[in-house]
C-alpha cells in the first residue's frame, strides 16, 4: 500500500488512514495527513493540495524556520497553527558519520517529548477539534512529525509495530530529501549518512523509553501531557470509523 501522495515539490506527504485499532475500528482515510514543509507548495502542487479539502494545518517548526523558509500559503479555508514542539535545535546534516541514528535520534525525541508538552497537547486538541482534514508537518516530515504521528496513533489504539512501520516509510522519500539539501547547500558537505533516513530502530527505542519511564506510551500522555478520557474520545470520534 502506497500512503505517499504524489506532489512535485513535497516528498513526504502521507495519509495516516487505514490503520486498524485494537478495538476493531480503523483510522479514516483522507482525514489526517503528515508531511514535509508545506512552504514548498506552489502552482500545481497547491491546486492538488486544495483538492484534498484540508481545513487545518499544524506547523511544528520553529518560528525562525518559518521566517527563513516560509509557511503554507495563506488561504481563507485554512486554520493555521504554529506549534513548535522542539525546544533544543540541532543540525543533523553536520553530525559525524560515527553517530548511530537509532540511539541518537531516540534521545532527541525524548527531549522533545519532555520539553514540548504544552505544544504537543495543543496539537492533539487541534486535531481532535478539526472540522475537516488536518495535516501536520515539520521540515522533512520525519522526526517532529513522526513523534506526533506516533502519539496520535497510540491514543487511537494502533499497535506499536504499525506505528514503527509508519515512521520508517519516510525512507521512501529519503533520496529526494537529500537531493533537496544538496541543492540548498551546494557548498557544504553532508557528513551524516543517516540524514533524511528513518530507521525503524529510532521509533522502537523511543516508544520503549516512554514505556519504561511511564509504564506505557499512553501513560506518558496522561502523566506529562494531561490527556484525559475526554480528549481521547474526541480524537477517536474525529479520526476513527468502523472497519
Amino acid at each position: 500500500m502506497n500512503r505517499h501522495i504524489a506532489f512535485e515539490r513535497l516528498h513526504n506527504f502521507r495519509d495516516l488512514g487505514g490503520y486498524p485499532t485494537e478495538d476493531g475500528q480503523v483510522v479514516r482515510w483522507g482525514r489526517l495527513f503528515r508531511s514535509d514543509s508545506l512552504s514548498k507548495l506552489r502552482d500545481e502542487d497547491w491546486e492538488s493540495f486544495q483538492k484534498l479539502g484540508v481545513t487545518t494545518v499544524i506547523d511544528l517548526r520553529y518560528p525562525w524556520e518559518i521566517d527563513r523558509s516560509g509557511r503554507v500559503p495563506q488561504h481563507e479555508s485554512l486554520d493555521y497553527h504554529n506549534l513548535s514542539i522542539e525546544h533544543r535545535p540541532y543540525n543533523q546534516a553536520a553530525l559525524g558519520p560515527d553517530i548511530e541514528a537509532g540511539p541518537y535520534l531516540a534521545e532527541r525525541f525524548l527531549e522533545v517529548a519532555n520539553d514540548g508538552v504544552d505544544e504537543i497537547r495543543r496539537a492533539l486538541e487541534v486535531i481532535a477539534e478539526a472540522d475537516g482534514p488536518t495535516v501536520f508537518h515539520c521540515a522533512s516530515g520525519k522526526d517532529r512529525t513522526g513523534l506526533l504521528a506516533a502519539l496520535v496513533l497510540t491514543l487511537l489504539g494502533v499497535s506499536d509495530e504499525q506505528i514503527i512501520e509508519d515512521f520508517a516509510l519516510t525512507e521512501l522519500a529519503t533520496e529526494r530529501l537529500v537531493a533537496d539539501w544538496r541543492a540548498a547547500y551546494p557548498d557544504k558537505e553532508l557528513t551524516w549518512p543517516w540524514y533524511g533516513r528513518a530507521p525503524a530502530e529510532v521509533m522502537r527505542l523511543f516508544l520503549a523509553a516512554l514505556a519504561a519511564e511511564h509504564g506505557s506510551v499512553r501513560g506518558y500522555t496522561t502523566d506529562l501531557l494531561g490527556v484525559d478520557d475526554d480528549l481521547v474520545a474526541a480524537l477517536r470520534r474525529t479520526l476513527l470509523q468502523s472497519a
